[in-house]
């Protein structure tokens, strides 16, 4: 699940070739997201995602969750409802 962006800033120093240390400043922007497999919160660099992702429409997984055993779980779930005949008597918005 998408929650926001955030900007992340480091500070860095250099020193000039006559020795001066100058300061200066680096912005990483920084998406967060709740996975949804074990709902932890994480955070990754928005350089390192597509751009249509960062939405609600799509699942999200954390480095410590098996993201493909994560989809087969889901696509398993998406099976039940679609193998269901017509003539049951299951409410569709309970679907």
């Amino acid at each position: 699940m998408f929650i926001c962006i955030d900007i992340e800033k480091t500070l860095y120093t250099r020193t000039s070739k006559l020795g001066c240390e100058h300061t200066y400043e680096r912005k990483k922007t920084i998406v967060v997201l709740r996975c949804d497999n074990c709902g932890e919160v994480f955070k990754r660099n928005k350089g390192s995602m597509d751009p249509n992702r960062l939405n609600n429409n799509f699942f999200h997984c954390c480095p410590d969750c098996d993201p493909k055993r994560f989809a087969q779980k889901k696509g398993a779930e998406r099976k039940i409802i679609w193998d269901k005949t017509v003539s049951s008597l299951d409410d569709i918005s309970k679907l």
